[in-house]
């Protein structure tokens, strides 16, 4: 008979609750050092639920062969465990392990290695790009306050950080923070470019690359981007179900027969989500399909509104390529190219 087995994970160790077909639990306490006593523990008919964390890919790795199935659940969506009241490691893996058997666990997707390391690299990239700019608009605050009027995006490059340090108008204590704030932002353009170069080695060799730098107004980092955060597109029964994982469809609110539909829920990766409206703009230029339907939305309801709308609309062209291995010859007119 198969047992189900709730394990909830910490860095350095984890608890385990085993409920047998009688529904007796049975709990353990390892170190994670300890792994291969609990894999001894193990049966090939257990099945076995434990929350997504930072360490989850390593355990599943390390027990992969021994259980029939591990289920990786979305601690966000699984609020049993956060509105305990009793809130233990015993029982958060109770809780796992229960809810595992009557399979209402609310899964995550665990993306393939390459993908979920391509996923953490855009996302690196993404944070020391705002960072960056944090720093540029210190500096064009600085040149402001002395009445030097120049675009920010200047300081951005080597040739504007050294025309900020040749500036005399600093005091002693402003040139400090001037010559720190330089020397930060060029250590940043060094590790955004090393990033970018990763990005452009082993971002072509996702599945699906290809086809989406087929469609007019993808380039191959924002491919990239797109890629690591679908994952598998089989992963999606339609797109509808796409749509929701990016945040891009409305809250919907029903009570009686009265039902309200308010702004996208803005769930999933924000980068995401924002690299589809940019790639949407882009697409705008190219294609008459869309620059049709945009204007359409936007004469009823706004631009904003227009935009969103238009990318919920790239996003389904989006997920049609990739689930037909689409190549595009001509884009903006629907001609595939010859396989």
């Amino acid at each position: 008979m198969a047992r189900f087995i709730g394990v909830d994970l910490h860095p350095s160790c984890f608890t385990a609750c085993v409920v047998d077909a009688k529904g007796r639990e049975q709990f353990s306490d390892y170190k994670l050092a300890e792994l291969d006593k609990f894999r001894q523990s193990l049966r090939r008919t257990d099945l076995l639920a434990v929350e997504a964390t930072t360490n989850t890919r390593f355990f599943c790795e390390q027990i992969a062969g021994c259980v029939k199935r591990v289920a990786v659940v979305n601690p966000r969506q699984f609020e049993v465990i956060k509105r305990s009241s009793a809130k233990t490691d015993k029982r958060d893996a109770a809780n796992l392990a229960l809810f595992l058997s009557k399979g209402l666990l609310p899964e995550a997707r665990m993306k393939d290695k390459e993908q979920a390391e391509l996923s953490s690299l855009v996302q690196t990239r993404d944070k020391l790009v705002k960072q960056r700019t944090q720093l540029l608009n210190k500096l064009h605050a600085h040149m402001t306050a002395h009445g030097l009027r120049s675009k920010k995006e200047a300081y951005a490059s080597e040739r504007g950080l050294v025309r900020v340090l040749e500036e005399p108008v600093f005091t002693a204590i402003e040139r400090v923070e001037v010559e720190v704030i330089v020397a930060q932002v060029r250590s940043l353009n060094t590790g955004i470019q090393r990033l970018d170069e990763e990005i452009k080695e082993h971002g072509p060799k996702l599945e699906g690359h290809d086809q989406l730098t087929s469609i007019k107004g993808i380039g191959s980092r924002s491919a990239t981007i797109l890629l690591s955060v679908i994952g598998e597109v089989e992963d999606f029964s339609d797109e509808a179900k796409l749509a929701s994982y990016f945040g891009i469809v409305p809250v919907v609110r029903q009570s009686s027969e009265t039902e309200h539909h308010g702004r996208i829920t803005k769930g999933g990766s924000k980068l995401g989500r924002t690299t589809l409206v940019q790639c949407t703009l882009s697409a705008l230029r190219y294609s008459p399909y869309l620059k049709k339907f945009y204007d359409r939305i936007k004469a009823r309801r706004g631009a904003g509104k227009a935009i969103i709308a238009t990318a919920r609309k790239f996003l389904g062209i989006i997920y049609q390529t990739l689930k037909n291995k689409w190549v595009f010859a001509d884009f903006p007119n629907f001609v595939l190219a010859e396989q």
